[in-house]
This record gives structure tokens, sequence and C-alpha cells, in this order.
């Protein structure tokens, strides 16, 4: 058994390469070898957002403040709120963060595939994000 203290971890701020805006990471925990868990609790301040990504298996957010919005493709932007579990299918680009008004905050828990958890892609514009369908 391991036990991870709260505050034992650095926060980290989201690389400007992969995040618009103000983005805090706490990494919650990496399973060791042969898992390839991962999960961090995740800070985007108003208007922050992901680049567009994937993930090699797939990942799951949970909301656990805020408001946010996420899209996967070409597909609406849609709104996330508290209490909100989503899902994003292994290799589905896509993006998420906070709405331009309100701060959004979520566990994300994605699993490594070969050392690897993400794919990093482009930015989404500020055309792409302003628009909310």
């Amino acid at each position: 058994m391991e036990i991870k203290r709260s505050g034992s971890r650095p926060s980290g701020k989201g690389p400007a390469e992969y995040f618009t805006g103000t983005v805090r990471i706490d990494p919650l925990f990496e399973a060791p070898e042969p898992a390839r868990v991962r999960g961090a609790h995740v800070t985007f301040e108003p208007g922050a957002r992901t680049a567009w990504h994937t993930h090699p298996l797939g990942q799951t957010l949970i909301v656990t403040s805020g408001l946010g919005w996420a899209q996967r493709g070409s597909g609406p932007i849609e709104e996330i709120r508290p209490g909100d579990v989503i899902w994003f299918a292994p290799g589905e680009k896509h993006w998420h963060g906070a709405t331009p008004t309100t701060a959004m905050t979520h566990i994300a828990i994605q699993e490594a595939l070969n050392g690897k958890p993400v794919d990093w892609m482009e930015k989404v514009s500020d055309e792409q994000y302003q628009r909310k369908s």
C-alpha cells in the first residue's frame, strides 16, 4: 500500500504549448507498472482550455466544480457541469475547458499506452472556442 498525502505533490502550470489561458494541474496518481492509469485534478480559469488532443486508450473526465465546455471532432460544443462524467473513446479528437466567464475543475483519468497517455494537436482557435452551438 502507498499513500500519497494531500499537498505532497506540487501543482503545475498547464504548458502554453498544450493549453490556452491559465490552467493548474494537480497530480493525483500515476499507478506503477504494469498498471497504466493516471489521474490529475485540473483547474481551468475562465476562457482557458486544452488544445485538440486524443488519448490512445480513451479518457474519463469527472467535473467537480464550475461550468465548462467540451467538444469532440466537428460536433457541437457541449456544456459540462459538476457531477457530469464524460468519456472520450480511444483516438477521439477533442478539447475541454472553462466557459468564457466561469472557471471549471475536473478530474482527468486516462491510461498510457507504451508510456504515452495523450497525443497533442493544434490549439483550439478563438473562433472555434466562441462558436457555442
